[in-house]
């Protein structure tokens, strides 16, 4: 329950696998789009070791969005981290599925990066009223999500870069971003 005269902070969870390459990238770039608006960005892995470092590329591109990534360390995710989430965005479907599993209640404001952004790009222009801009943002995609054909499978999926070269992990990064663009703007519109 809000406590008066306390904002409460909304937050954006990214997960993937072992929160090493997908989720950690996803979640420097988001930060950066969203650095001036009361939003916490994080990352989880659904088969994550805790504490580990980022794998070396994608260190190479989250030091692209200003921050230091050597202080990033890898978490496994927990049901916490789902239910303290205003939007959950899984790397996959599978990610998507153990995300709603462990937390059923998030159902509603969990998607896959990729479907969330074609979501929130057919989705009708989103007014705060007295919700803060991010849940209004995740009901209009919500809305969306029913009145949209669903993809092919596997169109919703990101794919891993793991395995790859610097390149790889560039495209990938440069999904996140297609993604999320969409989300910056119908953010803009719910201000």
């Amino acid at each position: 329950m809000p406590t008066r005269g306390v904002q409460m902070v909304d937050g954006v969870l990214f997960v993937c696998h072992a929160n090493m390459c997908r989720s950690p990238m996803a979640e420097y770039i988001t930060r950066r789009f969203l650095a001036d608006l009361p939003v916490t960005v994080a990352s989880a892995g659904t088969d994550a070791v805790d504490g580990v470092p980022m794998h070396p590329y994608a260190i190479e591109v989250a030091a692209r969005t200003g921050a230091d990534p050597a202080v990033f360390r890898t978490r496994r995710l927990r049901p916490e981290h789902l239910t303290g989430a205003t939007l959950v965005l899984a790397a996959t479907r599978r990610q998507r599925s153990v995300c709603t599993a462990l937390a059923p209640a998030a159902l509603h404001r969990t998607f896959t990066l990729r479907q969330f952004g074609r979501l929130v790009g057919a989705a009708e222009p989103a007014r705060a009223g007295s919700r803060s801009t991010l849940r209004a943002a995740v009901e209009a995609a919500a809305r969306a999500r029913g009145r949209l054909q669903p993809a092919a499978p596997g169109a919703d999926d990101l794919g891993d870069p793991i395995g790859g070269s610097p390149a790889d992990f560039r495209r990938c990064a440069e999904e996140i971003e297609r993604s999320i663009r969409p989300l910056l703007a119908l953010i803009g519109t719910a201000g």
